[in-house]
């Protein structure tokens, strides 16, 4: 037997939490914009305490490398939205996987243009031991990891996912933000302001997408998700 739609979540939550992430992300970006004193010196003596580190410990460096470069990369996090908006699409939930493919492109948007405008440079070492181009805030790795996560994380509750399973994918996507916004610090290509800027970012983004689906349902007495079958 199908179990009915799930009547559509109060907006509120999510409207304020994204209101509070997005002017986070406007105090810190004035603040990187303006090099802020204190800012730059927190940002630089983390940098060099995890610079110090990497260059003796080549092992860790080339784990940390593999892990940001094929396991965290923003394509992998891009080819992994692109299956899920597939298999939305597929399944019948055109709006939803619409929705979902048009918050990550935004994102993809408001980090390049971020980057543009700020035009904040990248560590610089006389022995790095990786390299990154463009601009250094946001990290585009931390914000398209945080914006993929956020938005699967927010797909499973929206089906109706089992407890164990919501509770290991959370675990897993916390891991992701994490690891990936500390590999990006430690191989020297990041400040910690601009990993923490992905993060909160990438919250915003999510946050304010699911507020706007979630107020169009409301609107439209559509069900929040198209189909009836839960995962």
């Amino acid at each position: 037997m199908h179990s009915p739609p799930r009547p559509p979540r109060a907006r509120a939550p999510f409207l304020i939490t994204g209101l509070v992430c997005a002017s986070s992300s406007l105090v810190l970006l004035v603040l990187v914009a303006v090099s802020w004193s204190p800012l730059i010196s927190l940002d630089t003596a983390v940098a060099e305490a995890l610079h110090r580190r990497a260059v003796t410990e080549p092992g860790l460096v080339h784990l940390n490398r593999v892990l940001t470069d094929w396991v965290w990369d923003p394509w992998t996090m891009r080819v992994l939205t692109a299956v899920v908006v597939i298999a939305l699409w597929w399944r019948g939930s055109r709006l939803l996987a619409g929705w979902v493919a048009a918050t990550s492109l935004i994102a993809t948007l408001v980090q390049q243009g971020l980057k543009a405008a700020v035009g904040r440079e990248r560590p610089r070492w006389l022995d790095p031991v990786d390299s990154a181009h463009y601009a250094a805030f946001p990290s585009g790795h931390v914000m398209t990891a945080a914006v993929t996560c956020g938005l699967l994380l927010w797909l499973l509750r929206l089906h109706g996912a089992p407890q164990p399973l919501w509770w290991g994918s959370l675990v897993i996507g916390v891991i992701s933000v994490a690891g990936v916004a500390f590999t990006r610090v430690y191989l020297g290509v990041h400040w910690l302001s601009d990993v923490v800027g992905g993060v909160v970012l990438g919250g915003t983004v999510v946050a304010l997408s699911v507020a706007g689906y979630t107020g169009y349902s409301r609107r439209t007495g559509r069900p929040v998700r198209d189909e009836e079958t839960p995962l």
